[in-house]
């Protein structure tokens, strides 16, 4: 077959990630509810706010803003991760980072799959952050061995899936009618089932042991536990959501409120008590937590320098302040959070000068106008104060660890602030994976390099075309 004739894995991916919220919809309606209100508080501030428009426009993000959006599974076994790798890969995915959530106390470890171009980025930017059950951190030996046997007799791809995972590494890729085959097959490894693979007394161990080690054990997949929308305003969002029948949980993650919004900040309505049939004799029912509705506002990629300021921040904030379980502290929180945060920059010339965040340059009209008349300066600084180039933050595409142990506490049932130490284990999760991830840093400052490559380019052929 000829290879014109196959799709892109960006459009697989497009495919994939509709399907996954068409799903989601269906399996948790509050999902559908909490993104009309995203809808509605974009709309609000894309028209409240027209330089901010201007800007997105500019980089794409707004043509891309609709379509948004996170997913995460967490699954049981170095084979299951390595599968789901090739299952990625199909969609144009690739393992961006190494993330630590024992820093939390919970034992997994993760890495995020998603496009890395601009111009994959650019047609669909979905994520899927993906973490792997640590059983090394369990303290009971039994249970550890006897949670291993049980995620080894599971199957969690179907063998459509993997037909067609073979299909595309042999072919080279897939044909529309084939990658329509694969979303649908694929689609089931990410389904919700209610009948456990577990009796009830099991389900209790694994439970006792760690609510999150009960959920990737003891049924027959990784469903995905939340499907994450992108808001421009997520202050809006958590004010909106008690309205829409949504309680949101006590604390935003991540950064405070800013002018320019750094990093990722998120939020989250508490994980749903559904209906589980265990295994075993007389079918017992009971109730599992497991999914739940997550909303994140996405700011500027940080350089090494403005990550390492971040980081310094936020530790000396929770170090100052906690959140109870039940939400108390929160109030101090927030205000330890905004006061620690004075000391970064919140003016983007300023980010800019001092080299704290990364950003896309482009040349303006103006600037092809002064390259042509032999006027453009060679300094990349001269360039942006004269107009002649723009220069807007990149958008960070990754997760932050904190962050996303906060939301899983969430998802737990408590917005508890954890300072554990760190005990985490990226050769082992590389060698899981079979292959190493990805440096999201150094994507970032390519993406950047890339965009002053152009910029100067543009400027030249400017001056070659007046001479």
């Amino acid at each position: 077959m000829s290879e014109t004739a196959f799709v892109s894995t960006d459009e697989t991916r497009r495919l994939f990630s509709a399907a996954m919220s068409e799903m989601y919809r269906t399996e948790v309606p509050q999902y559908g509810t909490l993104m009309q209100l995203v809808g509605e508080v974009n709309r609000r501030t894309l028209a409240a706010d027209p330089a901010l428009a201007e800007r997105l426009s500019r980089g794409g993000e707004i043509e891309r803003l609709s379509d948004e959006r996170h997913g995460a599974i967490r699954l049981g076994t170095a084979e299951e991760l390595a599968t789901i790798a090739r299952l990625f890969a199909v969609m144009g995915m690739e393992p961006v980072g190494y993330y630590d959530l024992s820093v939390a106390g919970i034992p997994v470890h993760s890495t995020a799959f998603r496009p890395v171009s601009d111009a994959a980025l650019s047609v669909n930017p979905f994520r899927v952050f993906t973490s792997l059950l640590r059983l090394d951190l369990l303290d009971d030996a039994g249970l550890r061995d006897e949670a291993a046997a049980i995620l080894a007799r599971r199957r969690i791809f179907t063998d459509g899936a993997l037909a067609l995972i073979e299909r595309f590494e042999t072919a080279g890729g897939l044909t529309e009618g084939e990658a329509r085959t694969f979303v649908a097959e694929a689609l089931e490894t990410f389904r919700w089932h209610s009948d456990a693979t577990v009796d009830e007394e099991t389900y209790r161990r694994l439970s006792k042991a760690h609510r999150l080690v009960a959920d990737v054990v003891s049924f027959k997949g990784p469903h995905i536990n939340h499907l994450t929308p992108r808001t421009l305003d997520i202050e809006a969002v958590q004010q909106g959501m008690p309205a829409h029948g949504i309680a949101p949980k006590a604390v935003i993650e991540g950064p405070p409120e800013r002018d320019c919004p750094i990093l990722l900040r998120q939020t989250s309505f508490k994980a749903l008590e559904e209906p589980v049939r265990f295994a075993g004799d007389g079918a017992r029912t009971g109730t599992h937590t497991a999914r739940f509705g997550e909303i994140e506002q996405r700011g500027a990629a940080l350089t090494p320098k403005g990550r390492a300021l971040y980081d310094e921040l936020l530790s000396d904030v929770r170090g100052a302040a906690t959140v109870g379980a039940s939400g108390t502290g929160a109030g101090d929180y927030d205000a330890a959070l905004r006061e620690r945060f004075r000391r970064f920059p919140d003016d983007w010339a300023t980010m800019r000068r001092e080299g704290l965040a990364f950003f896309r340059y482009a040349p303006t009209t103006a600037g092809l106008d002064a390259a042509a008349a032999g006027r453009a300066s060679a300094d990349l600084g001269a360039l942006v104060a004269a107009g002649h180039a723009s220069a807007d933050p990149i958008v960070y595409e990754d997760f932050l660890p904190v962050s996303a142990a906060g939301i899983f506490q969430s998802n737990l049932g408590t917005d508890a602030q954890s300072n554990a130490g760190s005990s985490g284990n990226r050769g082992a999760f590389e060698a899981a994976l079979g292959r190493g991830v990805l440096d999201e840093t150094a994507l970032y400052a390519q993406a950047e390099a890339r965009s002053i490559d152009a910029l100067r380019q543009a400027l030249a052929a400017a001056r070659t075309r007046a001479a």
